[in-house]
């Protein structure tokens, strides 16, 4: 099968619920020939095992090594991830989802209420560290001449303007985006992912459970 290309882009991370995995299934496939695109998307790089392992790391080496095999003198160009995680996921049943959606709810919960608590610790920790009030209180008798009460302009100001700050910094106002870029926590989340993905590669290899050519 002389000049054919097939491009793949295989997906870093994938969680399927098929103990059978084919390649259609972790990557995009592009070829101008259909037959031999057909025969790459179908073909089967992994099958979970009941009561085996839940995740396996899968080198595009290998991929490349079995789409060879599979069309001869096939040309196979990778622009996607290198290494492909794929995790099998178990879905319950619908009366455990639900269970399992109101223990998510219960976590929701107390991870906001961590947060909160925590966040509002650490703010008034910060003025108490500065001593904000004393600060306050000088700026308003030199301003007004009159004695500051501890609630006046400068306070209800600066407390609308710390919320303020604090929404347009994480880019929401409820359940709504305030532009369509992502925010600081997504953005560090998505590195969090990137790292353990790498952890998860690289562990793998070490151990030698990684699928790869020999």
């Amino acid at each position: 099968m002389a000049n054919v290309v097939l491009y793949v882009m295989a997906k870093q991370n994938v969680e399927t619920s098929q103990s059978d995995v084919v390649l259609a299934d972790v990557a995009s496939i592009y070829c101008e020939d259909e037959t031999a695109r057909a025969k790459a998307a179908a073909l089967k790089i992994h099958k979970f095992k009941r009561g085996g392992a839940s995740r396996v790391v899968i080198s595009i080496m290998w991929v490349i090594e079995e789409l060879t095999k599979l069309n001869p003198g096939i040309t196979v160009e990778c622009i996607g991830a290198t290494d492909i995680i794929i995790e099998k996921a178990s879905f319950q049943k619908d009366t455990q989802n639900s269970k399992r959606s109101f223990g998510e709810w219960i976590k929701v919960i107390l991870v906001a209420l961590i947060c909160f608590c925590g966040s509002g610790f650490t703010i008034m920790a910060y003025h108490n560290d500065i001593g904000i009030s004393d600060v306050f209180a000088r700026i308003y008798e030199l301003v007004t001449g009159q004695t500051s009460d501890g609630c006046t302009a400068l306070e209800v100001s600066y407390s609308i303007g710390l919320a303020a700050g604090i929404i347009a910094f994480y880019n929401h106002v409820g359940g709504k985006r305030m532009s369509a870029d992502p925010t600081p926590l997504e953005v560090e989340m998505r590195n969090y992912e990137r790292d353990v993905n790498q952890a998860i590669v690289e562990i793998s290899d070490r151990n030698g459970k990684e699928k790869d050519i020999n």
